[in-house]
């Protein structure tokens, strides 16, 4: 069990630094709204441009703890449910803007990896 959670961490860790760092400015399928980018993204749910630097910043950090917990399991726990925390906001602002259900696979995705990380 304990190799799965690793996988895990690596995983979410990975998708994050994947979203925040390679495809911050590029268009996906799977940003809200009409949105091209993160910036127009975090617009279209009607959320100051501040914000963006902010949640960044959060996932950036707990990624790079869920990598370090690796080593320090101790960072596991707090990493896993601030990202479990900021993913289920990423699920209501789809809500929010009524987008279809299936753009909140990717942050529903990591909610249940982060909770299993964070309670295993």
């Amino acid at each position: 069990m304990e190799i799965l959670i690793t996988i895990l961490q690596v995983l979410i860790a990975l998708s994050i630094f994947n979203v925040w760092l390679l495809r911050y400015g590029k268009n996906s399928s799977w940003r809200g709204g009409d949105a091209r980018n993160m910036k127009e993204e975090f617009k279209v749910y009607g959320l100051p441009e501040w914000f963006v630097g902010v949640v960044g910043s959060l996932k950036l950090l707990f990624a790079l703890l869920l990598i370090i917990g690796i080593w320090y399991p101790a960072a596991v726990m707090p990493a896993a449910i601030g990202i479990s925390i900021l993913m289920l906001g990423a699920m209501l602002m789809h809500i929010k803007v009524s987008d279809p259900l299936v753009k909140s696979i990717p942050s529903f995705t990591l909610l249940l990896l982060s909770l299993t990380v964070a309670l295993v």
